[in-house]
């Protein structure tokens, strides 16, 4: 029996009505294509952006010739499949139309077996402009949709604002993170299919019941034959079979057959165990003879959201494998404004990032696209669960019958596409819709409806109830059936009344935080406004110097310049950051150094915000802070920059998110509480030490007690009143509180340092930092010391790479350990759209205080964390000596 398949390529491309016709590269888009043919100038760099805007008002074209031999015409059935067309696009097959493609999140498949010939065979696709598309449709609607973040200003569209009408990724229209492109293009795979004989379409291995002692699974397989079938179906796993006889019919039929595994290997989030992965193979078998084959993985699990009414309203928490889980983690946005530069390692680099930084969940925001199976594959690998959105953000949509059909197919799709992967944990409707809207609450939420007529809102919410409270739950109980459901982040509970949005914290749902940073609250705010699940808040910090410099010059470097404010998405941004940082931290002493303050400020924000959430568990069950990546170089929220370069957000939420921590608090009451947080699933015996100590490391008081911590337990395990500990000691800025826990077996599990005034106020002396190669590590290991406390210790290298720990705190008498990991693929350091070209930054040995070399030399390892993880295989970070190393601290950025 005959299968055949080919890949579509040699693609070009042009704009309607050109003459000349370009090399194009499929998957891709237009503006790459465009990049690539030297038509446009770096979109990232300076303000390119704003003159790239023309690119959206074109139609573009894209063809390929294809050469068939004649076996081809021989085939009962031959298809052409568009895995993503990205977004209003025509299919001609040799001048024939047929398709009408109107979704970027949908495949497209289409019978061509009477189209082909033997030879030579032309595929046409026309793109059709998204804005002239769409504007006649806002025009005929009569009334603005609510989009506030549609950048249709920049796009030259003045407050025509048009995204909610195209199913296209909501990001690509602008955010206050990212640029507007608005992208076309063929952005999946195409290919053209022929068979003469049944083929398995699908395979799903729906999860009845997951248990320690069996899994109890059905398999359901989708098998496409092109005539009347009879044979056998075979599944295969973990070394056991199972049969089943099947007739089909012509077309599309489905084959359940029933699975038990005993004594199942279960697939466990990071931190909680191993998360294995099982191969489920099926055949269809023709007298003994395999026909049609097809493979999938999955991970044998129960995930459960659990929400369980309690003395404070009710529990917001995940339990895989009937274990809680405090979901530590971030949100994910898309990692490229042009999803097609995102390689298979720049994949691996932010997941094994996330699984370095002992997160075990990330949540796909909705206002970005149905990921790559490359996202979903690694999380799976990693332990990493996924928060899944659906595509709909902080906007109101159509309600009429095309647009409601059309989300309808795109809900069914990727449900089915994406329910194989153990890691998705829950389906969420959309992005904070619910409270902006707040239906039930007049002058509540953003302000929308109120600009509305009764008639208009009474049709937006009627709309909104049909997409979110039926067509997409609908959707994963038809087809991922065991997985939640919720219907907008933030939300509390559908009760069709007040209570139903999250406009204020309350004891259940889950809570976006904004007060700090668009509400202007201090920080220690974070203490106190705490949920039940803790879904989205953040703070913003510049990216470093290597990377500001691949879309700006030396001219540039003012907070207020042309091309800063370009790259600053946020409004007020770069201004909101420095009123922060006139509160909590000393001045920078220019704008380079104001880049590295602003990664401490940020820092400091979130290490307060997963501190306290954590220390509130079990009443609080989840932080995940916005955001972990960014999709161009930018001032923005993430923890590590467009690069991958990790800011020191990512190495305080690393250090945040251990299993154990210790959280230092002064109380209303003027006491002194030291926290221990473990998230480990045995109780821990150990010793705790508490110190004071002046900045030149003199023991001021000491206090020793030994600590039993409970399994997955928070706990205050010392308190002092205030004013014993500072009595007699000098003045607060010239203190500071070391707490350390240790083992029973001596191990330090955490080592915290607490403040009694804002960094502006402490009294810091220049630290002579030394660093100096650990004997034996073959230069692969170092230590640094110092003389005088040294705040926000900064290593940087040539190479990519991550430090075993950075931006850190150090005391006299206290050595570090430190370790570098290079970024596994060089080649991929950099980003998929550079940025810049020739951009340079200062390495090398520096004079003065605080900046030192690493003598390098001798043999073996030293013992440091490798980047290895349970089930991520070879480890993406390895262990490497350090080029051009580099040691600052924070007296070197300040006047």
């Amino acid at each position: 029996m005959t299968h055949k398949q080919l890949v579509l390529d040699n693609w070009e491309f042009r704009a309607s009505g050109d003459e000349s016709w370009l090399p194009a590269a499929v998957p891709g888009t237009v503006h790459t294509d465009l990049l690539r043919s030297g038509l446009i100038d770096q979109p990232f760099y300076g303000t390119n952006e704003h003159r790239l805007q023309w690119i959206d008002k074109k139609d573009w074209e894209y063809r390929t010739t294809l050469q068939l031999d004649e076996g081809w015409e021989s085939l009962a059935v031959t298809e052409l499949n568009f895995a993503g067309l990205d977004t209003y696009a025509d299919v001609y097959v040799n001048n024939v139309h047929m398709l009408s493609a109107d979704n970027m999140f949908l495949a497209w498949t289409v019978d061509v077996k009477e189209l082909l010939r033997t030879g030579e065979n032309e595929i046409l696709v026309k793109f059709r402009s998204v804005v002239t598309e769409d504007l006649p449709k806002l025009e005929q609607l009569g009334y603005d949709l609510p989009a506030p973040n549609d950048q249709s200003e920049l796009g030259g569209l003045e407050e025509k604002r048009i995204s909610v009408f195209a199913r296209k990724a909501p990001y690509h229209y602008g955010w206050d993170w990212g640029p507007r492109f608005l992208t076309s293009g063929i952005w999946r795979e195409a290919v053209l299919t022929g068979r003469n004989a049944a083929a398995i379409a699908d395979v799903y291995i729906r999860q009845d019941e997951v248990k320690e002692t069996s899994a109890r699974l059905t398999a359901i397989v989708e098998v496409d034959a092109p005539d009347s079938w009879s044979g056998t179906l075979r599944m295969t796993a973990e070394g056991q079979e199972w049969t089943r006889e099947v007739t089909l019919e012509p077309g599309k039929g489905v084959v359940e057959l029933d699975l038990v595994i005993d004594q199942p290997r279960l697939w466990w989030c990071n931190g909680l165990g191993a998360p294995a992965l099982t191969a489920f193979r099926a055949e269809l078998l023709e007298n003994g003879a395999v026909l049609a084959d097809a493979e999938v993985k999955t991970g044998l699990r129960e995930i459960k959201l659990i929400r369980k009414p309690d003395a404070k309203g009710a529990s917001f928490k995940f339990e895989l494998n009937g274990v809680p889980v405090f979901a530590k983690g971030a949100n994910h946005i898309p990692n490229d404004s042009f999803i097609t530069e995102v390689t298979e390692e720049r994949y691996r680099h932010e997941i094994a990032s996330a699984a370095e930084s002992n997160m075990n969940m990330l949540r796909v925001w909705g206002g970005g696209f149905y990921e790559e199976e490359a996202f979903y594959r690694l999380c799976d690998k990693y332990g990493l669960l996924v928060w899944q959105d659906f595509m709909f953000a902080c906007s109101m949509y159509p309600g009429d019958e095309a647009f409601m059909e059309n989300v309808r197919k795109e809900a069914e799709y990727n449900v089915r596409r994406l329910r194989n992967h153990p890691c998705i944990a829950l389906w969420c409707g959309n992005n904070e819709i619910d409270s902006a809207w707040a239906q039930f609450e007049e002058n509540k939420g953003w302000g929308w409806k109120e600009k509305l007529s009764g008639e208009v809102r009474e049709t937006l919410w009627t709309a909104y109830e049909e997409i979110f409270h039926r067509i997409l739950p609908e959707a994963v109980t038809a087809h991922h059936p065991g997985i939640d459901y919720w219907p907008s982040s933030p939300l509390r509970e559908l009760t069709n009344d007040a209570d139903q949005h999250s406009v204020r914290i309350a004891g259940d749902g889950d809570v976006h935080y904004w007060g700090v940073w668009h509400g202007i609250e201090p920080f220690e705010n974070y203490n106190v406004k705490v949920g039940r699940f803790m879904s989205e808040y953040g703070f913003q910090s510049f990216p470093e110097l290597k990377s500001v410099l691949t879309y700006a010059e030396e001219k540039d470097m003012e907070l207020e310049s042309e091309v800063m404010l370009a790259h600053q998405k946020n409004g007020r941004g770069n201004q909101i950051i420095k009123e922060y940082m006139d509160i909590y931290l000393p001045e920078a002493k220019d704008f380079k150094s104001f880049l590295y303050m602003s990664q401490i400020l940020q820092a400091e924000a979130m290490r307060m915000a997963i501190e306290s959430h954590r220390r509130n568990k079990p009443y609080c069950m989840g932080t995940l802070y916005w955001q972990m990546n960014d999709c161009w170089p930018v001032a923005s929220w993430a923890g590590m920059d467009y690069y991958g370069r990790w800011k020191a957000l990512q190495y305080t939420a690393r250090r945040s998110f251990n299993d154990v921590i210790l959280s230092v608090e002064v109380t209303e009451g003027d006491n002194v509480q030291v926290h221990a947080v473990s998230d480990l699933r045995e109780d821990l015996s150990g010793e705790l030490a508490v110190r004071l100590q002046d900045f030149s490391g003199t023991v001021l008081k000491e206090w020793k007690q030994s600590v039993q911590l409970a399994a997955d337990s928070s706990a205050v395990v010392f308190t002092v009143p205030l004013a014993e500990l500072m009595a007699g000691d000098g003045a607060s800025e010239r203190v500071v509180l070391v707490a350390a826990l240790e083992a029973a077996d001596g191990s330090l599990l955490e080592r915290k340092e607490h403040y009694f005034a804002a960094a502006k106020e402490l009294k810091l002396e220049q630290p002579a930092l030394t660093v100096a190669a650990v004997p034996g590590s073959g230069g692969l290991s170092f230590t640094v010391s110092t003389d005088v406390l040294a705040r926000g210790v900064y290593l940087t290298a040539e190479q990519e790479g991550i430090f075993s720990d950075n931006y850190f705190d150090l005391l006299p008498g206290q050595v570090k350990t430190v370790q570098f990991l290079r970024r596994r693929a060089d080649e991929a350091a950099g980003a998929g759209m550079e940025a810049g070209a020739g951009a340079t930054v200062e390495t090398g040995a520096k004079a003065g205080a605080g900046v030192a070399n690493v003598e390098t030399g001798a043999k073996a390892g030293a013992g440091v964390a490798n980047g290895a993880k349970a089930g991520a295989g070879v480890p993406y970070f390895v262990p490497a000596a350090p080029q051009g190393l580099e040691v600052r601290s924070m007296a070197d950025y300040v006047k």
